[in-house]
């Protein structure tokens, strides 16, 4: 029998505010629903309820654009507020045109509007930052719940993502801990023998993408526990999803 896979969002999270402890809403939701999690649990959880528990929100009124802002907003026919949001944010700006504005984050994601959205905000006129570090937010948020339920289970924070060679958007890591982001198998073997020579698979970033595939997208269902990988599972909290991000180096799309 082969190995399984088993996603089941966590029902009952309440509304997270700027402040409140996101660990203890998690423990407490999972053991309300009867949901038992333990250190082999990947815990998946949406950015947006990082964010919103880490400060995150801006609201857009005290936002004041630079002229560039404005230049580039009319270059992409977007809220030059916004704009001005994402160049705080990035360390560099990839590409511009209507309707597109990719950037590179302060800690080397490149994304569309350096990860800036403005859905299920609880009002209008704000807009959602990333996490400062959410790899630092995967480490915190396993500490946490390993305080809250005894074991440390590995968390991952997750959004997301478009890809410039395929349609589409899917979900992956952009932070966690206590889980292998990468696992590499070059110098395995494959089915018939042969060495394998480039074969690294994104554990971290499969975990987010099949959270996402149970998970409401009312932002209702914020938190997916995932059980079946506990070969990636690890005690200490490891390199984070920082691990997975390609140098520019060898970037064929930049």
């Amino acid at each position: 029998m082969g190995l399984r896979l088993v996603a089941e969002p966590v029902p009952g999270l309440p509304e997270i505010e700027p402040g409140d402890d996101l660990a203890a809403a998690i423990a407490s939701a999972a053991a309300a629903a009867g949901m038992p999690i333990d250190a082999e649990t990947v815990v998946v959880i949406a950015q947006k309820v990082v964010s919103k528990e880490e400060r995150r929100l801006v609201a857009l009124e005290t936002v004041t654009p630079t002229p560039d802002a404005r230049e580039l907003a009319i270059q992409t026919d977007k809220d030059p507020r916004v704009v001005q949001l994402v160049l705080d944010e990035s360390e560099e700006i990839i590409r511009a045109a209507p309707g597109v504005l990719i950037a590179r984050t302060r800690t080397g994601l490149v994304c569309a509007n350096a990860g800036i959205d403005r859905s299920n905000l609880p009002a209008d006129d704000m807009a959602c930052l990333l996490p400062t570090d959410a790899d630092a937010s995967a480490r915190r948020l396993r500490g946490g719940l390993r305080e809250r339920i005894g074991s440390p289970p590995a968390v991952v924070v997750s959004d997301s993502f478009g890809r410039p060679w395929r349609l589409g958007q899917v979900d992956v890591a952009i932070g966690c801990a206590g889980l292998a982001p990468l696992d590499d198998r070059r110098g395995s073997v494959d089915a018939v023998g042969r060495e394998l020579s480039a074969t690294i698979d994104a554990a971290a970033d499969a975990a987010a993408a099949a959270a996402a595939l149970v998970r409401s997208k009312s932002g209702r269902e914020a938190v997916v526990l995932v059980r079946g990988l506990a070969r990636y599972v690890t005690p200490e909290d490891g390199p984070g999803a920082a691990a997975i991000v390609r140098p520019r180096a060898e970037d064929l799309f930049l």
